[in-house]
């Protein structure tokens, strides 16, 4: 199958005018209807900096374009700090007390975990191709995606936490008490340690969305720098649906880094240069299938983020001990030496539509006390330490700003070590 050329404008159109999943931001598509050419010329110089001319190209049923980029030409290594680097061959040293998943634990917990060995488990490969060795599967950026977003600028970023007042918080909670809109449900490791890495299992499901340029997301964020100044490093994976982002409502696989507290660097998945995936079975960006259900079969991910001992980098492994790539240390100030927190948990976007709370759904969208089944989970919550050893998390202290809208709950047992519950509707008879 060759590459697939569409004609930027038709492409708009395809995403705007004929998906059934984005309804209800219909209102907000006017303003994209004239375009002029100058911007979209714009529009497409950027996108052919991030679109790297592909070996291969696959058609996701889903909608998304998988191109199979020889791994030498990914973005990655167009960042500045990076003209030198030579992608690292030798495997890292993968943290001591990894072990492979038993397959009766996931008959035990009803749960079933999402892998690279266990056949579908992204979109893309329902299309029954995959890419060659020697290339990385990227999602394809178009004229749309980049439409959806507030700027060019503001392409695949996320919103900076400066200017967030902290109201009434512990010196060594984390700073997400702010006023960008932003509400999480999270638990997190005290600011005090040294940290080199950090492992979960997250449950995987489709929450809806209200409004545009909302988004629901369940991730692991690896933390250091000051939180009230512009140095915060922050490494982060999980997975999100994001309309503004992807232009759907599906859950998808992402990652994110900044070092200067989301200000200027950084960005989501490989819309930007920066990190180096070495995969070519997983696509950053790309749906996840299957998802979860109330009450029916559950289905979740784990994610690893360490730091190899021997080169410094920090890598991203997936399932058992499938490695996607990594962020190489000289992104980093403060992460080019260790973390110093992690947080596991659920982040939404409360834009206020009409005035009222947004109706936007975190994990789930039931509230941490329905338990298995019903509320998303983390399990088995796990930090490396400074001997590159995975240990069981203790003692893990939970926040969520507003436990009427969406709140967590925190457990621990022999199965499943330090886990919680977190989630909730959003707007309801609780949450005006």
């Amino acid at each position: 199958m060759g590459s697939m050329v569409f004609s930027p404008f038709l492409v708009f159109l395809v995403v705007f005018l004929q998906s059934p999943e984005l309804v209800f931001s219909a209102v907000n598509y006017t303003r994209y209807r004239q375009v002029s050419s100058l911007r979209l010329a714009r529009i497409q110089r950027h996108l052919d900096k991030i679109n790297k001319p592909p070996v291969f190209t696959i058609q996701s049923p889903d909608g998304d374009i998988i191109d199979c980029v020889h791994k030498r030409r990914q973005p990655a290594l167009d960042h500045p700090l990076l003209k030198n680097h030579k992608i690292q061959k030798i495997p890292p040293q993968m943290p001591k007390g990894m072990k492979r998943a038993r397959t009766d634990s996931a008959v035990d917990s009803g749960s079933s975990s999402i892998d690279g060995r266990k056949g579908v488990w992204q979109m893309w490969h329902h299309a029954g191709y995959r890419c060659p060795n020697g290339t990385v599967p990227i999602r394809r950026s178009d004229v749309g995606d980049v439409l959806r977003a507030k700027s060019l600028y503001e392409y695949g970023k996320k919103q900076s936490r400066r200017g967030a007042v902290a109201v009434d918080r512990r010196v060594d909670a984390p700073d997400v008490v702010g006023g960008n809109g932003h509400e999480h449900a999270i638990a997190y490791t005290s600011a005090s340690g040294e940290v080199y890495g950090a492992k979960a299992t997250i449950n995987v499901w489709e929450p809806s969305i209200e409004a545009l340029n909302e988004f629901s997301l369940s991730q692991i964020w690896v933390l250091s720098g000051s939180f009230d100044g512009a140095d915060l490093n922050s490494i982060e994976a999980g997975w999100q649906v994001s309309p503004e982002l992807y232009g759907d409502s599906r859950p998808r696989l992402f990652t994110y880094w900044t070092s200067d507290a989301y200000q200027a660097t950084g960005c989501y998945n490989l819309l930007c240069s920066g990190f180096i995936q070495t995969n070519s079975r997983i696509a950053i960006g790309a749906a996840i299938s299957p998802i979860s259900t109330l009450e029916g079969n559950q289905y979740d991910i784990t994610i690893l983020i360490w730091k190899d001992p021997k080169l410094g980098n920090w890598w991203m492994g997936f399932g058992d001990n499938t490695l996607v790539g990594y962020w190489p240390t000289e992104l980093f100030t403060h992460l080019s030496d260790r973390a110093t927190m992690v947080e596991w948990g659920g982040e939404v976007v409360n834009s206020r539509p009409n005035g009222n709370h947004t109706s936007t759904q975190m994990g789930s969208g039931e509230y941490a006390d329905q338990g298995f089944g019903k509320a998303s989970y983390f399990r088995n919550l796990e930090v490396v330490d400074a001997d590159n050893t995975l240990t069981s998390v203790q003692g893990v202290s939970t926040l969520a700003e507003n436990n009427n809208c969406y709140d967590i709950k925190s457990s621990y047992n022999a199965e499943w070590g330090t886990h919680f519950y977190y989630g909730g509707p959003g707007r309801s008879a609780t949450c005006p």
